[in-house]
């Protein structure tokens, strides 16, 4: 399930609850536009906010809305007994695999998070991500370090933060990496913006917040690189280029949170506070650049 496309969805939620009914929308727009995995939970999905009993529930509601595409169900969150219990929940509720980041306060050493996921792979049956994000939780992977936690069992594949500019960085960056984790490991691309250097440079699968809103968008772009269209890879992209920059700017929850009220596939709010959202003027802007790409019309 490492390959390809894995949609993120937005998991909309306020201080009542997570908006089961759209969430279930969400997933089966996923499912329906035929990506080829649903990561439920991830940050865009809002997993650092919710309980766990929310956290269990919404693992459900993905699993059951996804028609059979397989779920990568986010376990992460502070303590490794907590974790374990997501991990259990997950698979519970049908998960075909789990994506982990190493949540902190403290900062973490490597031996704190080789340690965690030493401990949560143990206990596991299905396969696992390993979910490097250093703007959200601050752990910065070495190679090294993602060299020992890929021996580990169950470790199937890497979520990478975005690759360096341009194609001759990228493909270094991901060949540094696969020289030194083994070859069953698939290594995947984050940031939206560097999909397409990431895929055009050997990435397996992008773990794309786009794809959870505007699928079809994604997939294009996706099936051109991994069929090694460069070129249309990269004028894909490059289309898209407003829609990244406000991406980069503002992060892709508040960006997909603003764009799924716009289109009426989630109530306002739709975020637990203390988050609200985009200001006022960059959401006009955002509304006026998902016209101008005509994505309102993706699903």
């Amino acid at each position: 399930m490492f390959t390809g496309l894995s949609a993120f969805p937005l998991t909309p939620a306020d201080e009542s609850g997570i908006d089961e009914k759209a969430y279930a929308r969400l997933v089966s727009r996923l499912a329906e536009a035929g990506v080829d995995s649903i990561g439920a939970l991830g940050s865009t999905g809002n997993y650092a906010y919710l309980s766990r009993e929310q956290r269990a529930g919404a693992a459900r509601i993905a699993v059951d809305s996804a028609d059979g595409v397989p779920v990568m169900v986010g376990i992460g969150a502070l303590r490794t007994s907590d974790v374990l219990a997501l991990a259990e929940d997950a698979q519970q509720a049908g998960a075909s695999a789990v994506l982990l980041a190493p949540m902190t306060y403290q900062a973490l050493t490597e031996d704190e998070v080789f340690g965690l996921y030493e401990q949560v792979t143990r206990e596991l049956s299905v396969p696992l991500c390993v979910y490097d994000n250093p703007r959200t939780t601050h752990v910065h992977f070495t190679d090294q370090l993602h060299a020992r936690i890929a021996e580990l069992p169950h470790v199937a594949a890497i979520k990478i933060p975005p690759v360096p500019d341009g194609p001759a960085a990228a493909r270094r960056r991901v060949a540094s990496l696969r020289a030194l984790v083994p070859e069953t490991v698939a290594v995947g691309v984050s940031g939206d913006w560097a999909a397409a250097d990431g895929l055009n440079a050997g990435c397996d699968t992008w773990y794309s917040v786009t794809g959870g809103l505007f699928p079809r968008t994604a997939l294009a772009l996706t099936r051109a690189a991994r069929r090694g269209d460069v070129e249309e890879a990269t004028a894909r992209s490059g289309r898209l280029e407003p829609l990244w920059g406000f991406i980069r700017r503002y992060g892709g929850l508040r960006v997909m949170s603003a764009a799924a009220a716009h289109l009426g596939l989630a109530a306002e709010p739709n975020l637990p506070l203390p988050l609200q959202g985009l200001p006022t003027e960059a959401r006009r802007e955002l509304v006026a650049v998902l016209d101008d790409l005509e994505l309102g019309r993706d699903g």
